[in-house]
């Protein structure tokens, strides 16, 4: 499966410089897993060329310690890691919004300064169903209601998700399955 997740998206950019947007969350976690296994079993990627991205939107007091557990578990798996901060004031209203911009604009500037071509994010087949519902809820026509794309451009880069079809509730078994399998083989 992970061959299937990922073998198309890399064909023929080999060469190239990648970058994951992880959050620390559960999903993005287990996109950044989940890529290091197949880059393991395949070797057709070395992990240098992939650098996990973590945005700090410094709006809860632990964000920081959440992206130095993202960047500690990047660097198990062989990962580069960079913390992007969001600096500056916060808007009152639309913060989400806002929020999202700033992922964008701060993932889309390090990867142009840093050579990287494609990022990849991590929604999942229950966030592609809650974007249709979304839109069709603020009436979207046909067009609003083909969900989230694969593959798209923003702010100048590929974004791409792969894990558009999975379901979080399995993504997130996976991951512990991989954490207990971790420390399992920590203890031996």
């Amino acid at each position: 499966e992970l061959e299937a997740l990922f073998a198309r998206i890399f064909a023929g950019r080999e060469q190239e410089r990648f970058a994951l947007a992880v959050s620390g969350g559960s999903d993005s976690t287990a996109l950044m897993v989940l890529l290091a296994e197949w880059i393991g079993q395949t070797r057709r990627v070395p992990a240098g060329a992939v650098t996990v991205l973590t945005v700090d939107h410094g709006l809860r007091s632990a964000s920081a310690a959440e992206a130095e557990a993202v960047a500690a578990r990047a660097a198990a798996l062989g990962f580069a890691h960079a913390t992007l901060v969001w600096e500056g004031g916060k808007p009152r209203s639309g913060l989400q919004a806002a929020a999202r911009g700033a992922r964008y604009r701060l993932t889309a500037g390090y990867a142009r300064s840093h050579g990287i071509g494609m990022i990849f994010t991590a929604p999942t087949a229950d966030d592609q169903a809650e974007t249709l519902l979304m839109r069709l809820a603020r009436g979207s026509g046909v067009d609003g209601l083909a969900g989230m794309a694969p593959c798209t451009h923003v702010f100048g880069m590929t974004l791409v998700r792969p894990l558009l079809g999975i379901p979080k509730e399995r993504l997130v078994a996976t991951l512990q399955l991989a954490e207990r399998f971790i420390s399992h083989s920590i203890r031996a």
